[in-house]
């Protein structure tokens, strides 16, 4: 019995170890660009567990229209320079502050199977910088997510309904790994706020594939702001095309009745 009792508390251990993100990593990316940022404040933000890397930057304009939350690409971090720099760093000339923050990572070699149990640990990261941004008393709050940042925000979606976040941007969305598939639809259909799909060009495949699909789901919803878009001559992770991505999001967001 004895045996059996400490069998099952070592698997507890080894499942959880798991299923937890690796913050050992995490710290080491926040230590590696912290002292980098030349734009914008580096801010530790809490989510009830532990502190988390993000970069507030506040647009200067008299009257802003709001804040965004730029959420990276798998393995990457706030400051990346091929999406969430240049959104975080361009977004505040058209009149928005921008929030970068650091997502949950796992080790270098680690695939889209591998990342599906630790979403859940992006959804109180996604409400601490919603907290944030209301505590300074923005009202419009637009979520940014690539990737596989995607996946973590649309399983939020999918749980809270998007409480308290007026439009999403989805850049590269759908993207997994060789034949590992999505472990469940997005629900673009159920979207009760404008959407922007954005992609690049030169996309991965099963992006581009799957975008006539995306595409159709989100008209369903009958709002009419949410579109589709294209990045010309942009891969998946937007390689040195982060000028064209902000034109794209940009463009979209002012066109927005917010």
């Amino acid at each position: 019995m004895k045996v059996k009792i400490f069998l099952s508390f070592l698997l507890t251990i080894v499942v959880s170890t798991v299923h937890a993100s690796d913050l050992a990593r995490e710290k080491r990316l926040a230590d590696q660009i912290v002292d980098s940022i030349l734009d914008g404040e580096p801010v530790y933000i809490k989510d009830g567990k532990h502190e988390f890397l993000s970069i507030y930057m506040e647009t200067e304009v008299e009257k802003p229209k709001g804040a965004v939350i730029i959420m990276h690409g798998r393995g990457y971090h706030p400051d990346w320079k091929d999406v969430a720099q240049p959104l975080r760093i361009g977004l505040p000339e058209s009149g928005w502050h921008t929030l970068s923050i650091q997502m949950p990572v796992l080790e270098k070699s680690a695939k889209y199977y591998d990342y599906v149990p630790v979403f859940p640990e992006s959804f109180s990261r996604i409400e601490a910088a919603i907290k944030f941004l209301k505590k300074k008393n923005i009202k419009n709050i637009v979520l940014i997510a690539h990737s596989c940042s995607v996946h973590m925000s649309m399983a939020w979606f999918d749980k809270t309904g998007g409480k308290d976040v007026d439009a999403y941007i989805g850049i590269g969305m759908g993207a997994t790994d060789f034949k590992q598939y999505m472990k469940k639809p997005l629900p673009l259909d159920n979207f009760k706020i404008p959407l922007l799909d954005i992609y690049g060009q030169n996309e991965y495949k099963a992006v581009l594939k799957a975008a006539p699909a995306r595409l159709k789901m989100i008209k369903s919803t009958g709002i009419k702001a949410s579109e589709q878009r294209v990045v010309p001559d942009a891969d998946h992770y937007i390689t040195d095309r982060g000028d064209a991505l902000l034109k794209e999001v940009s463009d979209w967001l002012a066109k927005l009745k917010l």
